[in-house]
């Protein structure tokens, strides 16, 4: 597999932007080796009739839709994020605001699915935010946006929250749930 692919599946699928630093970590190639590469890219965008762009600022970049194509991505975005809550959505949001800080893995442990596109989702719509936790790993939790949608004040309103926040296992969920 070529640098170039390996960098633009990376944009492509972080939500937010990377630093040189971070794709050439990722990959295990040097810093100059990762900015001819993402130079190459650049060009490929330009070249063709592409629905996409390479954004850059002096330490960040990211993939992002061509400007002009700007108000239908706007347009299908809006409908996106203001459309009902598929149920996969809904239950990978009740994880995060029941069980957040949480990371990744262990969302999928619990719902036995992947959900890194429901979780982009979750973020595009301010209703999960990300963080580093001590150990440096990549958390989830609900945001203030989020509690406003519900119309709660803290995550501890939320129905049997002290029970459900403390279950340590996919099993001891699935249990206190069961119940209801």
């Amino acid at each position: 597999m070529s640098l170039i692919s390996q960098i633009e599946s990376m944009l492509f699928a972080s939500a937010k932007p990377l630093t040189v630093a971070q794709l050439a970590s990722a990959c295990a190639r040097d810093k100059q080796e990762v900015q001819e590469a993402l130079a190459l890219l650049k060009e490929k965008y330009a070249a063709q009739d592409s629905g996409l762009v390479l954004l850059e600022t002096d330490t960040q970049v990211q993939l992002a839709s061509t400007p002009r194509n700007a108000n239908l991505v706007k347009k299908f975005l809006k409908e996106e994020l203001t459309g009902e809550f598929t149920r996969p959505s809904l239950e990978t949001l009740t994880v995060v605001a029941y069980r957040g800080p949480i990371t990744k893995a262990a969302i999928e442990e619990i719902r036995g699915v992947n959900c890194g596109m429901i979780l982009r989702s979750l973020l595009m719509r301010g209703l999960i935010e990300e963080e580093k936790d001590e150990q440096g790993n990549i958390v989830y939790r609900i945001t203030t946006e989020f509690l406003r949608y519900l119309g709660v004040a803290h995550t501890r309103e939320l129905p049997d929250y002290t029970q459900l926040h403390a279950a340590h296992a996919a099993q001891e969920l699935e249990d206190a749930t069961a119940v209801q």
